[in-house]
């Protein structure tokens, strides 16, 4: 018989049409989702992290390398847009899971301030693609997964519900409804005082977005979003003197405003091993060490809860792990290559989850509006982060609610957990809450005479940890600077 117009699918042979096909790819129906719901998922997913396309360049832009030399703002918004697209795509397609990638925070004011002042800007991109290639070596050998697989089940939720009180933090220190106070860290508003339109947003977003999850109502953060959006432009027409922050809601004025030229400048402008002549090895090595526990905790983090958040985890593991922490790993390369900084999972794409995400698709939707930021970057950077950070606050609800699955009368898990949850919002870090957390995972382990259950690879992650807590004495030591 011939099969030329027509294909046998698994179930009984019936003939597979456009959509059936799509659905089977991305296991759609099997995953509990539907076309809508990642639609929508992976419109909410772009407009969350959008941000990076204003923020990535703006703190590798903001600083010159060691010969006084600076990067340009038009050229890295090309290379933001770029690397998260075509990564963002990549996942999806080859790992099937709603997580999106774009330049690491942290990552990116590493590389602006930790090596471009030692180094020139192609040299200091060449250790980010040397980290890559280091991270797609484990994951090929399958270290990185193995990793993953060491780390207890109540730890990993730990690590859910301290990154979703983390991006709660970022949310509301996002859009100024907190800051830093007179006398402590942090404290409501500007000095103890909510003030200004821009707040005002922020809060009628959160109630917004509350409100309609409350209700159940289909699409509730893409409809806040869009809607605050709405009431942030027309407060910053008739309004005088609106500071907003990074991102002004105000639309183009002219097709010229809209529609522009991509500036792919910067591809290929690295050097790989051009950091070697410029600085010591042994400063080299540590360099790129911090690079690499920075990026594999973050993702390993954001992988487990995301994942987890979407209900997806099998045996406490993300789905296609392998796929998924080697397409991370070539982010990474790709990041460096593009002169973006280190590409990673953004934790972001638990606001698409939360919006019914569970498949790749939702990918194919957020890398497709990367691509097209490359066009049109004024519109993308038309929503403000106080219109944008309802989302973060109500995905760290979402995520909070893991922590019922933690045994808190079992203090040898507790304890961790608890110090994972309180050290990620308290450092701006979930790499240091990860490792806070590994360290008196293994000691308290010790302390209650249990060192065989732990894995040996939980001890070498921790010793791991240990050094990079201690980088600063032990460069001392090493007459490093």
């Amino acid at each position: 018989m011939s099969m030329s117009t027509t294909e046998v699918d698994a179930g009984g042979g019936k003939s597979a049409s456009g959509a059936s096909r799509l659905d089977a790819f991305f296991q759609i129906s099997e995953r509990g989702s539907t076309v809508g719901r990642e639609i929508r998922g992976g419109l909410v997913t772009f407009f969350t992290m959008a941000y990076i396309l204003v923020l990535n360049p703006v703190i590798l832009g903001g600083t010159t390398d060691v010969n006084g030399d600076q990067l340009e703002v038009a050229q890295l918004v090309t290379v933001t847009a770029l690397v998260a697209a075509v990564m963002t795509l990549l996942m999806g397609v080859t790992a099937n899971l709603p997580i999106a990638l774009a330049a690491g925070l942290g990552l990116n004011a590493m590389v602006a301030y930790g090596l471009a002042p030692i180094m020139t800007w192609p040299e200091a991109m060449g250790l980010v693609v040397l980290e890559g290639l280091l991270i797609c070596a484990l994951a090929v050998t399958g270290l990185r997964e193995k990793v993953m697989q060491a780390i207890p089940m109540p730890v990993k939720q730990a690590i859910g519900v301290g990154i979703g009180l983390f991006i709660a933090f970022i949310g509301v220190i996002n859009a100024g409804f907190a800051g830093p106070g007179d006398g402590t860290p942090v404290t409501l508003g500007d000095g103890g005082a909510l003030r200004g339109w821009p707040v005002l947003v922020f809060c009628l977003g959160v109630l917004l977005t509350f409100t309609l999850l409350a209700r159940k109502v289909k699409g509730a953060i893409l409809i806040s979003i869009v809607a605050m959006t709405v009431l942030a432009v027309i407060i910053n027409t008739v309004a005088d003197d609106v500071q907003w922050g990074l991102t002004t809601p105000e639309l183009p004025g002219g097709i010229s405003d809209i529609v522009a030229a991509p500036d792919f400048g910067l591809v290929g402008a690295f050097s790989l091993f051009g950091a070697f002549g410029q600085i010591s090895v042994i400063t080299v090595v540590l360099l790129i060490f911090t690079l690499f526990l920075t990026d594999f905790f973050d993702t390993m983090g954001t992988a487990v809860a995301v994942t987890n958040e979407a209900g997806l985890l099998e045996d406490g593991r993300p789905p296609r792990l392998g796929r998924l922490l080697f397409v991370d790993g070539l982010a990474t390369v790709g990041g460096g290559a593009c002169s973006a900084s280190s590409n990673t999972a953004f934790i972001e794409s638990a606001s698409g989850v939360g919006e019914g995400a569970r498949t790749g698709l939702a990918n194919i939707v957020t890398g497709g509006l990367f691509a097209l930021a490359l066009f049109f970057a004024p519109l993308a950077s038309a929503v403000p982060a106080q219109a944008a950070s309802p989302a973060l606050v109500v995905v760290g609800f979402l995520m909070m609610t893991q922590v019922a699955g933690i045994d808190w009368n079992s203090y040898d898990l507790a304890i961790p957990a608890f110090v994972i949850i309180a050290v990620m919002p308290f450092t701006y870090s979930i790499t240091n809450g990860i490792g806070a957390g590994f360290i008196a995972y293994v000691v308290v382990k010790a302390a209650m005479g249990r060192t065989r259950e732990v894995h040996w690879l939980m001890w070498v992650t921790a010793a791991m940890f240990l050094v990079y807590f201690a980088i600063d004495p032990i460069e001392q030591v090493l007459g490093i600077r």
